[in-house]
């Protein structure tokens, strides 16, 4: 059962991933926008192209034939994804739901609208004038977000008028692809915000992983941690909502749902609010690289994606994750490309209880997000601590630069 499998995104995720199929002896083509991308290192083959001219895309598949096409960044003009499903090419987790996730409007319309969802109050905008009419229908603050971006780029929040402008700006430069459009959101009040792991199966049934707490800067996540703490009922209506948006736009993977939730109170019953979804593994996600489960999230996306049937997904340990940043200011090479640099990883890994992943990015730029640090213990260990562990580890790796020449014409 050898697949050939187009992988479209090679991040560190990518990477992940690439090696989950190869454990599985499976044939991976890693594509991206940059050569010497992460999966690429480890991948069969790989490919150069912009994965938003569909003619590069349509090219591609046709070069390749593959068995299977995997997405694993927004920035992929997806509408091309129902020809190769009619051409019998397996696309994850569906061309549908591919189609779907990659713009928070049809994903937000589908999960508010059609399912009934609980999620923020909502409006689109196309310019500033349309977006100050949307900040003043929600109210401020409010939340504004590209309708394609990932990793929290783009996203600001409006406190006043003043901030509006800047917000759009802001918001088309964080923006992937052409797409000139930004959803603004009610800013709600929710006392933490969880991702729930969702896999579901061709030949088994949907389980969920135990959730995962994070923590945001920049619109970024910085640390998450698993289990995050949570109610019994909090956690079943998450996964409820869950299983309604995945269950409608059908296929099999793993899906990073991520959820507000407000606790109850004196006078107020708890909250779930749906957010996002990713068809995909999750940032957040990466947590799991420390065998808090039986099974990584990469681990179960491959397994789904080729049809082998996942039982149970077990919580073996508690964990965390804290992530790796480049430098905020990176020096001006004046025509001249650098690779990162990395010290510090000795006495990193001289701490009990924790791991170290280093992504294998070609190049630097302020923060970007270069490796993580992973601690781990019983299940019976305070998460917090762990974060407190990991964030430990991550400090004493340090990213600098080194020169490899002038930049090719």
């Amino acid at each position: 059962m050898r697949k050939k499998i187009l992988l479209l995104g090679s991040g560190e995720l990518g990477k992940e991933l690439v090696i989950a199929f190869q454990r599985l002896g499976q044939y991976v083509i890693a594509v991206d926008a940059y050569a010497d991308a992460p999966a690429m290192q480890v991948a069969q083959e790989c490919e150069v192209i912009n994965m938003l001219d569909g003619e590069a895309l349509d090219g591609i598949v046709a070069k390749h034939r593959p068995d299977i096409v995997v997405p694993e960044v927004e920035s992929i003009r997806t509408e091309r994804f129902y020809d190769y499903e009619s051409q019998g090419i397996q696309v994850v987790p569906s061309a549908r739901a591919a189609n779907y996730t990659m713009n928070r409007r049809a994903i937000r319309d589908l999960a508010a609208q059609e399912l009934g969802l609980e999620t923020a109050p909502y409006r689109y905008a196309t310019s500033f004038e349309t977006l100050q009419a949307g900040a003043a229908a929600v109210g401020m603050p409010c939340v504004v977000k590209p309708l394609m971006s990932s990793s929290g780029k783009g996203q600001s929040v409006i406190r006043t008028e003043a901030d509006i402008e800047e917000a759009w700006q802001y918001a088309l430069e964080g923006s992937r692809g052409d797409l000139a459009e930004v959803i603004v959101e009610s800013f709600i009040d929710f006392d933490y915000e969880i991702t729930l792991l969702t896999l579901t199966q061709k030949n088994g049934e949907t389980l969920f992983c135990p959730p995962i707490g994070h923590r945001q800067e920049r619109g970024d996540y910085q640390e998450s941690w698993q289990p995050a703490g949570m109610g019994s009922s909090e956690l079943a209506k998450a996964q409820e909502m869950a299983a309604a948006v995945t269950a409608s736009l059908g296929g099999n993977g793993i899906w990073g749902v991520e959820f507000f939730i407000k606790s109850a109170s004196a006078d107020e019953s708890a909250k779930v609010y749906f957010s996002e979804l990713s068809p995909r593994p999750h940032d957040t996600g990466m947590v799991t690289l420390g065998h808090t489960q039986n099974f990584s999230e990469f681990e179960l996306h491959a397994r789904a994606i080729l049809g082998l049937t996942v039982h149970a997904i077990e919580h073996l340990r508690n964990g965390a994750s804290a992530v790796v940043l480049a430098p905020s200011e990176v020096p001006s090479l004046e025509g001249k490309t650098s690779v990162p640099k990395f010290s510090g990883i000795e006495e990193a890994a001289a701490i009990a209880g924790t791991d170290i992943r280093i992504f294998g990015k070609p190049t630097i730029r302020p923060y970007r997000r270069m490796a993580v640090a992973l601690s781990f213990d019983q299940k019976e260990r305070d998460v917090m601590e762990l974060v407190s562990k990991a964030k430990e580890v991550a400090a004493l790796i340090r990213v600098g630069t080194d020169e490899i020449g002038k930049l090719k014409a």
